[in-house]
C-alpha cells in the first residue's frame, strides 16, 4: 500500500521523510494539489455501492483505495497552477480531491477537518487550558479600553498576530514584539489584537510529537540577549538547540491536547521560565521540524516515516481520524 504526501514542490522537510520511506521500501507518491489539473489528474467512480478512485502524478497511477496513509504536510492551493486558474476551479478541485480522499480508509496526519480547527490560536489557548498546560495571561480584543485595562494589570506585555503567520510567509508574517509602557491602544479598534503577558524565559522549547512519541528540544536564552527580541524565529543566532526531557505534567497535558484536537502530529512551542515551568504558546499542526533534527540529531523524520508506514487499521477511524491518528 502507498503513502500519499500532499505538499508543495519546495518542501525539503518532506524530502527527509521520503528518504526514510524509500529506504524501508514503502511505496510513496508526492502530490501538490496546486498542480491540478496539469501535472496531477484524478478520477473517482461511484457504482453499485462501491467507490473506485485514482490519482495520477509524475507518471504514476495510484489507487485511492490502496492508500495506507495521507500526510497533509504543506499542500498548495488546489489548481493554483492550472492553465486558467480561478476561485471556482480551486473550489471544484478541492472538493474533488479532498472529498475522494476522505472516502478512503487511510490514516491521516493530520485529517483536514482537524487541521483547519487546530490552526485557530484562540481555540488552541482554551484547549491548552483545559488540558492543564500553563498559558500566559492573554487578551484578544478590539476594545481599546479592554487593552488598556489589561496592560495595567500586566505591565510587561507582548503583541502577536492572532493568525500566527510563519516568517517564511511574507508579507503577513509579523514577529512577536514587546509592548511599550506608553502604548496608545486606540488602533486596537481596527483589528483583533492579541496581547499576552511576557514570559521572562530562560529557554525556548520546541516539542515535536508524532503519535505517542515526544521529541523535545531546548534553546537556551543567551545571557547577553536583547530583552526586546522575544520571538526566537526572528532573533539573532544564539545557543544551539539541544535535546531535552519532557516534564511529566507537560507530557500528560500534551497527550490530552492531541487527543482532543484529533491530531497525529503537533509542533508545540513553549517558553521555559526561571522556575522551569513550560508555558504553552501555540501548537502548529504542520510545523517545521527539519531545523531541530539537524541541530539535535533527533530522529523526527524517521519517526514520521514509521508512523506513515504502519498498516491501515482494521476499522476506519471517525470523521476526524481521532482513533487512528494518535496510535
Amino acid at each position: 500500500m502507498t503513502v500519499l504526501i500532499l505538499t508543495c514542490e519546495e518542501d525539503v522537510t518532506a524530502d527527509m521523510v521520503v528518504v526514510h520511506l524509500n529506504g524501508a521500501g514503502v511505496p510513496v507518491v508526492r502530490v501538490d494539489p496546486a498542480d491540478l489539473t496539469g501535472g496531477v489528474a484524478l478520477s473517482g467512480e461511484y457504482v453499485h455501492g462501491r467507490f473506485r478512485g485514482h490519482l495520477s502524478a509524475g507518471g504514476r497511477l495510484v489507487s485511492i483505495g490502496g492508500l495506507r496513509s495521507v500526510w497533509v504536510r504543506r499542500p498548495g492551493t488546489p489548481a493554483a497552477r492550472a492553465a486558467q486558474p480561478s476561485a471556482w476551479l480551486t473550489e471544484e478541485a478541492a472538493q474533488a480531491l479532498y472529498g475522494m480522499l476522505r472516502g478512503s480508509d487511510a490514516r491521516w496526519m493530520n485529517h483536514p477537518d482537524a487541521a483547519v480547527r487546530a490552526r485557530h490560536k484562540p481555540w488552541q489557548l482554551r484547549l491548552a487550558q483545559r488540558c492543564g498546560l500553563p498559558v500566559p495571561a492573554t487578551l484578544i480584543t478590539t476594545f481599546p479600553r479592554a487593552a488598556r485595562e489589561f496592560a495595567e494589570r500586566y505591565p510587561d506585555l507582548v503583541v502577536k498576530p492572532v493568525s500566527g503567520a510563519h516568517p517564511q510567509d511574507p508579507p503577513r508574517a509579523v514577529p512577536t514584539s514587546r509592548v511599550a509602557p506608553d502604548t496608545d491602544f486606540s488602533a486596537v479598534a481596527f483589528g483583533p489584537t492579541l496581547l499576552q503577558r511576557r514570559i521572562a524565559k530562560r529557554a525556548d522549547v520546541r516539542l515535536t510529537v508524532v503519535g505517542e512519541r515526544m521529541l523535545a528540544a531546548l534553546k537556551a536564552t543567551a545571557a547577553d540577549a536583547d530583552p526586546d527580541e522575544v520571538d526566537v524565529r526572528f532573533a539573532a543566532p544564539g545557543p544551539p538547540w539541544q535535546p531535552a526531557d519532557v516534564p511529566p505534567r507537560v507530557a500528560t497535558g500534551v497527550r490530552a491536547y492531541l487527543r482532543e484536537a484529533e491530531l497525529a502530529y503537533g509542533a508545540f512551542d513553549f517558553a521555559e521560565d526561571a522556575d522551569g515551568t513550560w508555558w504553552f504558546l501555540e501548537c502548529n499542526q504542520s510545523g517545521q521540524f527539519g531545523f531541530v533534527e539537524v541541530e539535535t540529531g533527533q530522529p523526527i523524520a524517521r519517526t514520521i516515516a514509521e508512523w506513515l508506514a504502519r498498516p491501515v487499521p482494521e476499522e476506519p477511524s471517525r470523521v476526524n481520524g481521532s482513533n487512528a491518528t494518535v496510535r
